[in-house]
């Protein structure tokens, strides 16, 4: 079982390692997820007590090569060529033969060990600048969430009269702002679907387009569209089952979506109640007072679900406001985080090309011979 904060490390099909208070295994090994999104591409190399899942392929008795130079030449070479050799297909399945037959040029073993000493050493630089990136991106992403809590729970004009809310979430409100179940602020719509309607996803971090603006690959399509409705531009978007991680957005195009969906208007401005959605998701609220069917999941496939919960409703005029507000700041820390993103793609194609020119003697380490 996955746990937090566990003694050892526990190595799935992606490139997350998650923790256990069990192992089954002891290093030095090189680890590759055999199937899933990762198969081929993910490898862990590790020196320790871990565990690991049962479709990760774990490579212990290794002879007459360095272990991290083998395991520098797999994670850069074997999934490229692999491919190639599935004349350019889509792998989603390692079997062992593959890996055990796969084909590995290597020099000298000085030469290996140097090439593993300067790869540790340039590889440990970049990790260092990834992950200060990526720290630096979930900071910016808790900022965001604290933006929005302010903003749709106290407001943006500063100092005003408040009062207790009776929410058991919530605590001072300001004074003027109702307090009103969903079932009488939002509403869910049936709207037909038109022939030229193309398929919209609500994705978790709350954007709503055609799933074409994403990405083709790695969804589950439906060959009856049996419940499908149509989603104009503007209107709230609800996931009935990823609500509690911030699936709820309003949509920037015309389409259609499946049933899972609850495609809504509301009293007011319909970014607002997303905002204030987004800030329960975030909040913890939609998980703690749910009875989700999954592990870190909430069911609200029926809207009556939802409609029992309370929230906060400013006048008209104030919800334009706090949206004009959200929009602009949250847009500019967005762009941050992009430029950030970008940052890490530069650093991970630049990791990439140093492990491949070294292990493939496109370049020489200093001193190797």
């Amino acid at each position: 079982d996955s746990i937090p904060d566990g003694l050892f490390p526990f190595y799935v099909r992606s490139p997350i390692v998650e923790r256990s208070n069990k192992y089954t295994f002891e290093g030095p090994a090189i680890l590759m997820a055999g199937d899933g999104a990762g198969a081929g591409r993910v490898f862990h190399y590790v020196d320790g007590k871990y565990g690991c899942h049962q479709r990760v392929y774990s490579l212990q008795k290794i002879t007459d090569i360095n272990r991290r130079f083998l395991y520098y030449y797999l994670s850069n070479l074997f999934y490229r060529e692999i491919e190639i050799a599935n004349s350019k297909s889509t792998v989603d399945s390692v079997r062992l033969p593959m890996l055990q037959n796969f084909q590995v040029v290597f020099p000298n073993d000085h030469k290996q060990k140097k090439i593993v000493e300067y790869l540790d050493s340039k590889c440990a630089e970049i990790d260092a600048v990834l992950n200060k990136t990526r720290t630096s991106i979930e900071e910016y992403k808790k900022l965001k969430q604290a933006i929005i809590t302010q903003a749709v729970t106290k407001g943006i004009r500063g100092d005003r009269p408040m009062k207790e809310s009776g929410v058991i979430w919530l605590d001072t409100v300001p004074a003027e702002w109702t307090i009103s179940k969903i079932k009488y602020t939002i509403f869910p719509k049936e709207k037909p679907v038109l022939p030229m309607d193309e398929v919209i996803t609500c994705f978790r971090d709350g954007t709503v387009t055609l799933r074409r603006n994403r990405r083709e690959e790695g969804f589950t399509i439906s060959f009856t569209e049996n419940g499908y409705q149509g989603v104009d531009v503007g209107d709230l978007v609800i996931h009935g089952m990823d609500t509690f991680a911030g699936a709820i957005g309003c949509s920037d195009s015309r389409g259609k979506t499946s049933p899972v969906v609850h495609v809504c208007s509301t009293v007011g401005n319909n970014r607002y109640f997303m905002y204030f959605l987004r800030y329960m998701a975030y909040s913890g609220v939609l998980m703690d007072f749910s009875n989700g069917v999954r592990i870190r999941s909430s069911d609200f496939r029926n809207f009556k679900k939802l409609a029992v919960f309370e929230m906060l409703v400013p006048p008209l005029r104030e919800q334009n406001k706090i949206v004009d507000y959200l929009d602009s700041t949250l847009a500019k820390i967005d762009q941050v985080i992009k430029q950030k993103e970008i940052l890490i793609s530069e650093l991970e194609a630049c990791k990439k090309s140093a492990i491949y020119e070294y292990v493939t003697g496109k370049k020489e380490v200093p001193n190797a011979y």
